[in-house]
Parts: structure tokens; sequence; C-alpha cells
């Protein structure tokens, strides 16, 4: 059993997110699911985005931390996911976190420190093409997690939209998105195991 943070997209803590943290459980998993939006729920991505800029990264960032560290025990590595926004706080967190265990993004990658050292486990799952993961960008990102000693998978779904596991949004790609939660309940069983 792993204990999970799963963050939202800029769309915010959505049914979607608690379907997602469900399943999770159902798996075995402890789930905590932050809402870094205080219940602000959007509709188009760019309104998400506009609201991101507004409160800003840090304060974002600062929010996501202070959420995870009543999780932080000693010798309980957590598992960092997220969902495309979410995604990259997955990312930054747990290249931060010492202890972590593993990392599960959902149609997102962040920027990545020169200096970044990890050997944690990382699963990405992302749309083929993604209009906001580049082909350059996913493989200059998948060099720079193996140079920073990450042990990386990445899961592509050609044709399937950038948030192809939201059944209520229109990218949802069913058979992409069962296919990920098979692939990803495998990656969370072996970091238990």
């Amino acid at each position: 059993m792993a204990q999970l943070v799963l963050f939202h997209s800029v769309y915010g803590l959505r049914p979607a997110v608690h379907a997602a943290a469900e399943r999770l459980r159902a798996a075995g998993h402890q789930v905590t699911v932050p809402d870094l939006f205080d219940g602000k729920l959007f509709d188009t991505v760019e309104e998400g985005m506009a609201h991101t800029d507004e409160v800003g990264k840090d304060e974002l960032l600062r929010r996501a931390v202070g959420a995870v560290a009543p999780l932080l025990t000693a010798g309980t590595g957590l598992v960092y996911a997220g969902f495309s926004f979410g995604a990259s706080v997955a990312q930054n967190l747990a290249l931060a976190d010492e202890q972590a265990r593993g990392l599960l993004l959902l149609h997102g990658t962040s920027d990545i420190r020169d200096d970044a050292a990890t050997s944690l486990p990382v699963q990405l799952h992302v749309a083929e093409p993604d209009p906001f993961e580049s082909e350059d960008w996913l493989n200059a990102w998948y060099l720079r997690m193996r140079r920073a000693g990450a042990d990386v998978e990445v899961h592509r779904y050609r044709g399937a939209g950038h948030l192809f596991t939201d059944p209520e949004l229109p990218d949802y790609d069913e058979q992409a998105a069962e296919r990920t939660w098979l692939v990803a309940l495998d990656f969370l069983a072996e970091l238990d195991g």
C-alpha cells in the first residue's frame, strides 16, 4: 500500500480527481487530495490558467507544501501524483523530498533544475500529440530526468486529448483512460514490492 498525494489540474478539484482517488483507494492505497484553489472550479483551461497566474505559482507551491507537510513522517515516503498542472506540482515536491517513493505524472511535467538528483521511479502518461507537452519538450524532459538519476517510464496515448482520463471533459478517451489506470496501478504495486 502506497501513501499518495494527488494534485488536481487547473480545472480545480473536480469530481474526476475524487473518482481517481477512490479508484486508488479501492486498490488499497491511502490517498490525500489537496485543494490548491480553495474550492474554485473552472470550466476552461484558460480560466484555470488565469487563476493560477492570479494566485501565483509561489503561493500555489506554498499551499502544496502546507498540504503535504502533515503527511511527512519518518520512514514513510510519499508517492506524489497529479493531473497536468498538478503533475508539475507533484514533480517539484517529489524532487525536493528525499524520502519520496515515487512520482506518477498524468498529463503533465515540469522543468527540472540542472542540479536535480534523484533515484525516484517515475511514470508519465501523456497524450500524443499533446498541446501542452510538445515532442521536443518531452524528449528534453526525459533526458534531464534520466540525467538526474530517475528511473523513468513514459506511456503515450496516440489520438487522446490532453486530459483524457477525465470523463467530464471533451478530451476523455475511455480506452486510454482504462489503460492508464491499469498501468499506473501496476506501477504503484511495484513500489510496495
